[in-house]
């Protein structure tokens, strides 16, 4: 491959030598009108030599041999004028020294200026329009159109034209800008709305739609991918925002749309300087390190420059892991990886003794309904006692902040994870009232893509031929990225002041027969014909419906627009106190029924609260 680019770079060299050589003696021959004297003529085969090569190290200098020509624009046109006036100059210095300038035609350096931009100029422009041009008249190309003429459609727009190896052929674009409609970007027309999908397609003859729009929401593109099912069309789109580097975009970054693309959220816009207030320079310590939430938050916690990044996690083989995709990504960074659990108390201690963490977010925890209501007495250790030690022992040794990640399944919980989650959330509160340590919590829905959760299982199904098994009918749920989750998680922690609930902004909820059906026909298969869906009904401790707060819950706007402050109702701290110390203390001895009954019992404001105190003293 280098010796392929040297060959070219030697071809471009010797050609820049022809047109030196040719610019300087048509400049002599404009000069004397074709007819060159004898002493002139000699004069230009004397500088030859030395113009040559001033030209050649100006140019190499300069960066005229580092681009490529098939991409030449403006930026490479000022490169050529800047090269060819600083080698004008050394070479009319030259031309001082070894002769008397009165003695030289002193026109030939303005003629041989002009004529030599011209030729360079001209000569990498050229290329790059046969290039387009040669590009649009192969055969074989699939006819595509863009939806959105913004930035991303105009480079896109190029980036297809100046690869003629590329089977695109460009034919128009849609946009909901009315003052684009009827325009052209490079001569590619923008044709209407994009509502104005399927009659353009059918009069273009188009065979592939790409999305050029990186900020679309998901209620757009699944606007854009349900006209395209109607017109029999398939569709692509470019990367995310968080994707395009410098935003610049290439066709081959193009790309199947995704599930995530339909369920897409806006881009989110974090106040860095907040973040880095309370995490840059400081030790933070992660619980859970190795799980979907606390992987990313150590990826994202890196990049804020911490002084020290303490790993705490209980799967080995998920530990490792991460370990070396951090020494890949952030090589040099400063963190450190500790094998334990959150329920050995002893080994949190031992470990907040020696590294002294100033920012504690407990990822820590068990999250699949199902199971837990199987393991009733296992939530309850990792959920209530997990958080109840990391919770103690931070403020033991000092920590500044607690963040604790929740979930909506806390909110009016009928299932024992959400009791386990609800219960975890009050005893943040309730020791932010006499400890120094501030604490804070960050409730959310169902993160996209996280392990076990319902696209992947999908795609597992899809796989496997079928059927794609969705609990009910009507069931929703709320979805965010698992970037997006853990940025926001961040903000919060930083606008906390302790004893907060936050709530982050899901969004609109998702029928999950809607997002099985959508999957089904992004991979390209037929409901019915292909693959079907059957209804499981609702799992052990399952809701059709999940919600964010309770009704008893007020809700009040923060100075971040996806971010939300939940105000609970009051509660008796030492009261409840006491009740999970008790519970904890005799669980082993119930039975699972008596266990996930009294659990219900300890949620203030639970329905099953005021029915049955049995087991509490």
């Amino acid at each position: 491959m280098k010796l392929i680019r040297g060959k070219k770079r030697l071809i471009v060299i010797f050609s820049d030598t022809v047109l030196v050589l040719f610019s300087y003696w048509l400049a002599y021959l404009l000069r004397f009108n074709f007819v060159i004297p004898e002493i002139y003529y000699q004069r230009w085969m004397d500088s030859l030599p030395a113009l040559i090569l001033i030209r050649i190290l100006c140019f190499y200098f300069l960066g005229l041999y580092s681009g490529v020509w098939r991409y030449a624009s403006m930026n490479d046109l000022m490169k050529i004028l800047k090269a060819i006036t600083l080698s004008s100059f050394m070479f009319m210095t030259y031309i001082i020294l070894r002769y008397r300038l009165v003695d030289f035609p002193r026109s030939v350096f303005v003629i041989d200026w002009f004529t030599l931009i011209t030729f360079v100029g001209g000569s990498r422009f050229i290329y790059r329009f046969s290039r387009e041009f040669y590009g649009t008249k192969r055969e074989g190309k699939r006819r595509v159109l863009i939806i959105g003429a913004g930035d991303a459609g105009e480079m896109l727009l190029r980036e297809m034209k100046q690869n003629p190896d590329r089977a695109f052929e460009p034919v128009g674009f849609l946009d909901d800008d009315l003052d684009k409609n009827g325009r052209t970007i490079h001569n590619v027309p923008v044709l209407g709305k994009i509502d104005e999908l399927e009659r353009v397609a059918q009069k273009k003859e188009v065979q592939e739609i790409v999305v050029a729009i990186p900020s679309i929401t998901g209620k757009g593109m699944r606007r854009i991918v349900d006209q395209c099912k109607r017109a029999g069309i398939s569709c692509k789109t470019v990367p995310a925002v968080s994707d395009i580097l410098n935003g610049k975009v290439h066709v081959s970054q193009i790309r199947e749309i995704r599930i995530e693309d339909l369920l897409g959220r806006e881009h989110i816009e974090l106040n860095r300087k907040e973040i880095e207030e309370y995490l840059s320079n400081k030790k933070v310590l992660v619980t859970g390190s190795g799980g979907s939430i606390g992987s990313e938050l150590c990826r994202q916690i890196l990049k804020i420059d911490p002084r020290q990044l303490i790993l705490y996690e209980r799967v080995e083989n998920e530990l490792f892991h991460l370990e070396m995709e951090l020494l890949e990504t952030f090589p040099g960074a400063p963190y450190v990886t500790i094998l334990g659990d959150i329920l050995d108390r002893k080994r949190l201690e031992d470990v907040l003794r020696d590294y002294r963490p100033d920012v504690v977010f407990h990822a820590a925890a068990y999250k699949h309904v199902p199971m837990m209501e199987a393991h009733p007495l296992e939530a309850i250790k990792n959920n209530i006692l997990g958080t109840k030690n990391v919770a103690e022992v931070s403020t033991q040794w000092g920590v500044e902040k607690f963040v604790m990640i929740s979930t909506d399944k806390a909110v009016n919980p009928v299932n024992v994870m959400g009791a386990t989650k609800r219960l975890a959330e009050l005893i943040c509160q309730g020791m932010n009232q006499n400890q120094t340590t501030l604490y804070v919590v960050v409730r959310f829905g169902n993160v996209l893509n996280s392990a076990g959760s319902v696209i992947p299982l999908f795609k597992e199904q899809i796989a496997k031929g079928g059927p794609l098994t969705v609990t009910h009918p009507e069931a929703t749920r709320y979805f965010m990225s698992i970037p997006e989750a853990t940025q926001l998680v961040m903000q919060a922690g930083a606008m906390g002041k302790g004893g907060e609930i936050y709530v982050l902004d899901m969004g609109e909820p998702v029928r999950i027969m809607d997002l099985a059906t959508d999957m089904i026909r992004l991979m390209g298969l037929r409901l019915g014909e292909d693959i079907d869906i059957i209804c499981s009904g609702l799992r052990p401790g399952e809701k059709v419906h999940e919600e964010l707060v309770t009704e008893e819950e007020a809700v009040e706007p923060t100075r971040h627009e996806k971010i939300m402050a939940v105000k609970s109702p009051p509660f008796d701290w030492m009261d409840l106190q006491r009740k999970i110390e008790v519970m904890l203390k005799e669980m082993d001895q119930y039975p699972t029924e008596k266990i996930k009954k009294l659990l219900m019992t300890m949620v203030p404001g639970n329905p099953f609260s005021n029915s049955s105190k049995e087991g509490l003293s």
